[in-house]
């Protein structure tokens, strides 16, 4: 049976009831499910590779997928890790506790081989959320945690969401009420020749540019300057969503499907709004006479423009980009409560937060994209 602790994020430390008795479960090897400020996370004592593989099993997750360690304090590194260099010590003073996660040289024996999938480096981050952070301090160990889902799922920003995926697969969740951000954090590896995103979070790349002016940020699949990002992606291979299936992933979400409603999801992109509108109810009223459930995930300005779907779904606002990260994840799993079989999305701009939210439309889609304004892609 998985216990559900409920806790108030302002009146939470590590010796809250329900906090103790969640680290006790840590501590013997079982994984209990966490706020942070992303989304929920599956822990477990990230030096346990017993415990790892009770993670990996409740998830379904592939072997070759490396967890993120979350430490409440930078004292933590100590032996976790070699010593950081200067660029990510920047980066640490810049943006932890928060939603950034560094690859860094993990010290032999520090953690599960299972944590890294073979490799000679572990992502690290120190989470902004007090639930979280008590966890870890009253665990008394740095924690391995993915998102707290199936594997392939939309990650959960709430409890009920962990419990629909995992109920009676793990120990229990901490009830912290639901997260701030929405979705996972950046992953980036600092080097000489500047700072490398593997994966696109809730740090964006204009954050880490105005925090170190004069740093070359690059992100992983990016195209020549100035390609348009709408257009850039291909429908096999979208820009930063799949490493060479010959290689190790550094992070997590980077290799597989991820994030994907059950009904089939395929992603819209076009510069002229009245063209999407048009196309998405034409398509839509296809699918419907041919017998689907019919969904569109669109920004709330123009949710009344779809009346030919039997779902429309808002997760967010266009004159607020942060709304579309904090309400994805809920929206597509909102889909699948009203048992829609065929959803259209509608791409929202790529500035600042809208990276991670077209990254993870992407890899829902599974690499389905319709670009109107590409003739080798009409939309058929």
């Amino acid at each position: 049976m998985t216990k559900r602790w409920q806790v108030d994020p302002v009146q939470v430390d590590p010796g809250h009831p329900a906090i103790r008795e969640a680290a006790d479960k840590l501590r013997q090897g079982e994984p209990v499910a966490f706020p942070t400020e992303t989304v929920y996370g599956l822990g477990a004592d990230a030096g346990n590779t017993e415990a790892v593989e009770r993670v990996f099993a409740a998830k379904g997750r592939p072997a070759d997928n490396p967890l993120i360690v979350h430490i409440a304090d930078r004292e933590q590194l100590v032996g976790l890790t070699a010593e950081p260099n200067e660029l990510s010590k920047r980066l640490m003073d810049a943006f932890w506790p928060g939603p950034l996660t560094l690859i860094l040289p993990v010290m032999p024996g520090a953690v599960s081989p299972r944590v890294t999938a073979g490799l000679s480096t572990v992502g690290v981050r120190m989470p902004d959320d007090p639930v979280a952070l008590a966890l870890i301090r009253a665990s008394g160990r740095p924690l391995a945690a993915p998102s707290a889902n199936r594997s392939g799922r939309p990650s959960p920003t709430r409890a009920e969401h962990v419990l629909d995926d995992l109920s009676g697969a793990i120990a229990g969740v901490v009830d912290g009420g639901a997260t701030g951000v929405g979705v996972e954090s950046t992953v980036v590896e600092a080097g000489t020749a500047g700072v490398h995103i593997l994966r696109p979070g809730g740090v964006s790349a204009e954050d880490l540019r105005r925090a170190l002016p004069g740093i070359a940020v690059t992100v992983a699949g990016e195209m020549n300057a100035g390609a348009d990002p709408l257009t850039a992606a291909s429908a096999n291979q979208p820009p930063g969503a799949a490493a060479p299936e010959t290689e190790a992933p550094k992070s997590p979400g980077v290799k597989y499907k991820h994030y994907a409603p059950k009904g089939a999801l395929t992603l819209v992109t076009a510069r002229e709004e009245g063209a999407r509108t048009a196309w998405i109810n034409a398509e839509l009223a296809r699918r419907k006479a041919q017998g689907e459930r019919t969904g569109v995930l669109a920004a709330e300005e123009r949710a009344a423009r779809y009346p030919a779907a039997d779902a429309v779904v808002v997760f967010g606002r266009e004159a607020e980009p942060q709304t579309f990260a904090r309400g994805l994840y809920d929206a597509l799993r909102r889909f699948d409560e009203a048992g829609v079989t065929f959803i259209l999305a509608e791409a929202v701009d790529e500035a600042g937060i809208g990276a991670a939210v077209m990254n993870r439309l992407r890899k829902a889609a599974g690499g389905r994209v319709i670009r109107l304004d590409d003739p080798t892609n009409p939309g058929e």
